[in-house]
């Protein structure tokens, strides 16, 4: 759902996929997060499908 809105909407974004490149998973867990999809840009992070917290992005 997260890749659906920010396509829908525009928004620039690349996506790693923790399956196809693991590396990143100590990365997130860092971060604090336990669970995917796991949104990050310049300070501001968040998990899961958040409209509003996407919005911000638009």
């Amino acid at each position: 759902m997260v890749k659906k809105w920010l396509t829908e909407h525009t928004v620039d974004f690349e996506e790693i996929n923790i399956d196809e490149k693991p590396e990143f998973v100590q990365t997130v867990l860092d971060m604090g997060y336990r669970a995917a999809p796991v949104v990050v840009k310049d300070d501001v992070s968040f998990s899961g499908f958040n409209p509003s917290e996407l919005a911000k992005l638009a």
